[in-house]
């Protein structure tokens, strides 16, 4: 398994929000916008209007579990920003894993079969 490489700066997240694509459920946001030969990176960004920082962190875990078993089907070198909803605190990975294939797979992120 390959370690994922994070956006960092805030510049990267502003980019990717005003030039990439997205798409929204009750679960996810997903932004996605294609780099220039950096690989997939990700972000990930939970608000504090989540909750306390026990349930933010538990959101990234969340996101970056369903993240990981999908990272294999990725095609091309994309930068992606998951942002955490409300109800992601409340779900298991697999539902936050489905609703993520779909949008990836809607933004061209991952090949459909």
């Amino acid at each position: 398994m390959q370690k994922t490489v994070s956006l960092k700066q805030n510049s990267e997240f502003h980019r990717v929000y005003y030039k990439g694509k997205s798409r929204v459920c009750p679960v996810l946001v997903t932004y996605a916008m294609k780099s220039r030969g950096h690989g997939c990176r990700i972000g990930i960004t939970t608000s504090k209007k989540i909750g306390s920082a026990v349930e933010r962190n538990r959101c990234r875990r969340i996101i970056r579990a369903a993240y990981a078993s999908l990272a294999p089907d990725t095609a091309g070198d994309w930068d992606i920003v998951f942002i955490a909803r409300h109800r992601t605190k409340h779900v298991k990975t697999p539902e936050v894993e489905s609703a993520m294939r779909r949008h990836l797979t809607e933004l061209g992120v991952i090949r459909s079969i």
